[in-house]
């Protein structure tokens, strides 16, 4: 959404990269004590070290999960919604030649990533929480999320300044909208804190963190990775205003390669994208899982049986197949948001929407 941001205004777009540098280079100390005590207390999620901190309070952590799970349902659908127009402009006809409708393309990608995300997250239990397999996968479809921006972003450059007809520095004094400050501080103190306060956030930095000097590396490469990633939002963002101003900005980076032939460029486009929503639903998905699994469902299970006689096996597959169901609900869930909030055509407005429903947590978290 950071191009569609970037096209209404020059200007919006920056919260959402300034304020994880901010974190990871200023307020890394504070990343540091929240991962020191996870690992003293053995926190598992966002809402265990929450009600941990109040007394181990279990009220507490279940209102906690509550608002994780409705602020995090329409994030998911972002997600979904990304992915869903990235397929429409790539294979217009993918659903109609299956023999399906259009609307049955979002379907298919609700069970695609439900596959992906139980494969990932529910082939073992472990006390930790620690799924190395899925970390491993994030992170390879981190680099080619910054591949493919990056080369689309080089492609989309070179087609500005080929073109005979665009010039960026018209398109930007044409489309120039002066900073609106208060607005960007809020946006930058309302990122910096669900950077911290997202449970996929906070299971990434947190819980599957296993060595502390982890989070040394991370504070240099992380704000590099994120620099890279925004250098060509604004060209992008100019050169789909010249050429594609009916289209929705939000699809500039595959719309544009598209639009002049460029369908390799414009493949590589999408299999980035899709690189990148897919892995935040996979850990979103998971983290909200533990946390229901955890904090809401396997509390009633327990009241109910007798574990003298539930051996740890049994127990080990019982809570697998909770969370591959809770997988699959939380996605359905999901889906019905993606549904809900079509009427918002904004990717960044969902986005923030989650945001400010998240950062709920930052008080009693901080």
């Amino acid at each position: 959404g950071t191009v569609g941001q970037a096209s209404s205004n020059p200007w919006s777009f920056l919260p959402i990269y300034i304020a994880p540098i901010l974190v990871f280079t200023i307020g890394w100390r504070v990343l540091a004590r929240l991962i020191l005590i996870a690992k003293r207390e053995h926190i598992t999620s966002i809402a265990d070290f929450i009600g941990a901190r109040y007394g181990k309070s279990q009220g507490l952590a279940v209102v906690v999960t509550l608002i994780a799970v409705a602020g995090i349902l329409p994030y998911i659908a972002l997600q979904l919604r990304g992915i869903t127009m990235g397929l429409e402009i790539i294979a217009p006809e993918l659903a109609t030649d299956f023999g399906y409708q259009n609307d049955s393309v979002s379907w298919f990608v609700v069970v695609a990533l439900a596959i992906f995300t139980m494969l990932f997250g529910t082939r073992h239990i472990d006390n930790t929480e620690h799924h190395r397999g899925m970390m491993m996968a994030i992170a390879f479809e981190s680099i080619i999320k910054l591949l493919a921006f990056l080369v689309v972003g080089i492609f989309i450059v070179w087609l500005a300044m080929s073109t005979e007809n665009l010039s960026l520095i018209e398109v930007a004094s044409e489309t120039y909208q002066s900073p609106n400050i208060p607005t960007l501080l809020i946006h930058t103190v309302l990122t910096m804190l669900a950077i911290v306060c997202l449970p996929r956030q906070f299971h990434t930095m947190v819980v599957e963190n296993e060595r502390a000097q982890d989070l040394h590396v991370a504070r240099w490469l992380f704000p590099l990775y994120l620099i890279l990633m925004g250098v060509f939002v604004l060209p992008i963002a100019w050169v789909g205003q010249g050429l594609l101003s009916g289209t929705s900005a939000d699809t500039y980076v595959i719309s544009v390669p598209m639009a002049v032939g460029a369908s390799e460029i414009a493949l590589l486009a999408f299999l980035g994208g899709t690189s990148a929503a897919s892995g935040m639903v996979i850990v979103s998905t998971i983290a909200l899982a533990i946390m229901v699994s955890n904090d809401l469902v396997m509390p009633l299970i327990l009241r109910r049986m007798r574990l003298a006689q539930r051996n740890h096996h049994h127990f080990s597959e019982l809570l697998l197949r909770i969370r591959r169901a809770l997988i699959l609900i939380l996605l359905i869930g999901a889906w019905g948001f993606y549904q809900a909030l079509d009427s918002i055509h904004s990717l960044s407005a969902i986005g923030f929407l989650s945001f400010a429903a998240i950062t709920q947590f930052a008080p009693a978290l901080i």
